[in-house]
């Protein structure tokens, strides 16, 4: 049975920043988040950048991994060719994550994406999991036993990434293949989501199973009503099947109302 994902997202600028450096990406196969970094007129063009590299390659009808990481790369290399003629003494880049249907051995599989600390989730069968791993300074710390998971989210440095696009030599994408799936949600968000709202709060509101905007809506503003530190942006993706043409699926099953049940208990009929 073949099927469709509905897509919705939001983005707010916070209670604290005054530019967003967000930017987000809905194309047909491919959904994205990037978060910027660099201040002003150099965040907000890396993400932007990011977006721009990833709607043109959806534009280009199927593609694989490869393509993937090749407009990544050379989103990488844009980047990097622009700091040099803005004034950006820190530098320009982005954390991005993301979905995209990919051709695998001429099948659609999902792939999930991400450099930095933007993240994935997927909520399946009332479960909230977390796809990607943070490319940070507390998700290493954490793995090496340093940090405790519970305070990650007051650790000072919480958003020190340890990789991103814009740096001399980035590595690749890290990138996930999972089935493509019917009844799956996925959410895509930068770290203002999640530095406001844990898994629980977060699951809890994917389960009101809203459409996917406004889902998205309602996670950006309890994220911003929540303290709105920093730029927040979610994306959301639902799957679902899609009948064939000509296929029934109403239920056929006789029914019958409540005058004709009692005649027919009248009757004996079983």
């Amino acid at each position: 049975m073949p099927l469709t994902i509905s897509a919705g997202a939001a983005t707010d600028v916070g209670r604290v920043r005054t530019v967003n450096e967000d930017s987000f990406c809905v194309r047909p196969r491919l959904w994205a988040v990037a978060d910027g970094m660099g201040g002003h007129a150099a965040g907000d063009r890396a993400s932007q950048i990011a977006v721009e590299a990833l709607s043109g390659l959806a534009a280009t009808g199927p593609f694989d991994l490869t393509d993937l990481h090749r407009v990544l790369a050379e989103a990488n290399d844009t980047m990097i060719e622009e700091s040099r003629t803005i004034d950006a003494p820190r530098g320009m880049g982005t954390t991005v994550a993301g979905v995209a249907v990919v051709t695998v051995s001429g099948t659609d599989q999902v792939a999930v994406f991400n450099i930095g600390d933007s993240r994935v989730y997927r909520y399946q069968d009332a479960g909230l999991s977390q796809v990607t791993v943070d490319h940070s300074e507390v998700q290493e710390m954490i793995a090496s036993g340093r940090l405790d998971p519970a305070a990650a989210r007051t650790y000072p440095r919480r958003n020190v990434v340890t990789r991103s696009l814009g740096v001399s030599g980035v590595e690749s994408a890290d990138t996930w293949l999972l089935p493509l799936q019917p009844d799956q949600l996925f959410l895509i968000c930068s770290d203002g989501l999640t530095g406001e709202l844990g898994d629980a709060e977060i699951a809890a509101c994917l389960r009101e199973e809203a459409a996917p905007a406004e889902t998205a809506q309602r996670l950006v503003d309890l994220a911003v009503a929540a303290g709105g530190s920093d730029n927040v942006t979610v994306v959301v993706l639902r799957t679902e099947a899609v009948p064939e043409p000509g296929e029934d699926t109403e239920d056929t099953t006789p029914k019958l109302n409540v005058s004709q049940l009692r005649d027919a208990l009248r009757e004996g009929t079983p």
